[in-house]
């Protein structure tokens, strides 16, 4: 059964549709990792936003396609005093671990959560992919680390550490799925004080996720491995999706498999990478209307007793 988006959600994108992707200013900018990450070996090109003007323009608008990230970062984006709910999500942006869709899948989404009362934490993680075999790897490495890094700085952003998601699209709903899925088993050798704070989030978002389910078959990756107590979950995928709806309906159903919770908004039309643009015409483009539902009712839209 599909709702009509909430008036909240109708005057938010109103709104997004008139400001510039960086509307406001992040509160804080950090490096996720104290030196060179790991894994590191030779240097990249600089750091520089790859699109071109002939690139498709999503709902009218272009998007920025960052490339060359060699240094993981996190752009945190706090919602008004007055709405802070202590709950936070660290944004993966999608781009098939090549470039970040750092507007459209980051700093937008930032401000939607902040809309919620939700401190959204856009995470600059590394790309191209470093490893051929494991594309999602260096990804995960800074995933992990950044829920750790944020858990670590909690009492001082005033966060609560038991309300730490993490939200995803395209590969970075990969990024953000097997970050999930890990636990708190690492990707790296710990480090430092930070490493000592889980990295496991306590909710996750995964839309439109891609590399869970190899093309043209019919199950999950046989390294994924979804654990007891992996965390709540709730998906979002059209059937139309260059990358297949399995990975979102496969790993969902084994997420329930192994007692765990999902939820899964599945659309007949909308394509990939759509973001939080509304596209009138796709029912599958008001998905944050559904994702707000779900967050409320998980009680993370709520003043957390737990905030410091």
């Amino acid at each position: 059964m599909t709702f009509a988006p909430t008036l909240r959600a109708l005057a938010f994108w109103g709104t997004l549709c008139l400001v510039p992707a960086f509307a406001a200013a992040p509160a804080v900018v950090l490096n996720v990792w104290p030196g060179t990450p790991p894994g590191e070996t030779k240097p990249l090109p600089p750091e520089a936003d790859q699109t071109k003007d002939t690139d498709k323009l999503i709902a009218g608008r272009r998007i920025i396609k960052l490339g060359n990230v060699s240094t993981p970062q996190l752009a945190v984006f706090r919602p008004a005093p007055e709405k802070d709910t202590g709950a936070s999500v660290i944004i993966c942006p999608g781009g098939g671990f090549n470039i970040l869709a750092y507007d459209l899948e980051g700093t937008e989404v930032a401000a939607w959560l902040n809309s919620l009362g939700v401190t959204g934490i856009v995470l600059k993680y590394r790309v191209p992919a470093r490893d051929p075999q494991k594309r999602w790897l260096a990804a995960v490495q800074d995933a992990q680390r950044s829920v750790s890094l944020v858990r670590h700085r909690a009492a001082e952003w005033k966060l609560d550490p038991g309300r730490i998601g993490i939200l995803g699209f395209s590969a970075g709903g990969a990024t953000a799925g097997i970050t999930a899925l890990a636990g708190g088993t690492r990707h790296y050798d710990n480090l430092d004080a930070i490493d000592t704070a889980s990295c496991r989030p306590d909710f996750a978002l995964l839309i439109y996720p891609a590399y869970f389910v190899e093309r043209g078959q019919t199950q999950l990756r046989p390294d994924l491995v979804v654990p007891k107590d992996v965390p709540p979950t709730f998906f979002v995928h059209a059937f139309d999706d260059g990358v297949p709806v399995q990975n979102s309906l496969l790993l969902a159903a084994e997420i329930k498999r192994v007692g765990g919770t999902a939820e899964v908004h599945a659309y007949d039309a909308g394509g990939h990478g759509y973001g939080l643009r509304l596209v009138p015409e796709l029912p599958v483009t008001t998905w944050p209307a559904r994702a707000e539902a779900w967050l409320a009712r998980r009680g993370l839209l709520a003043p957390s007793a737990k905030r410091p």
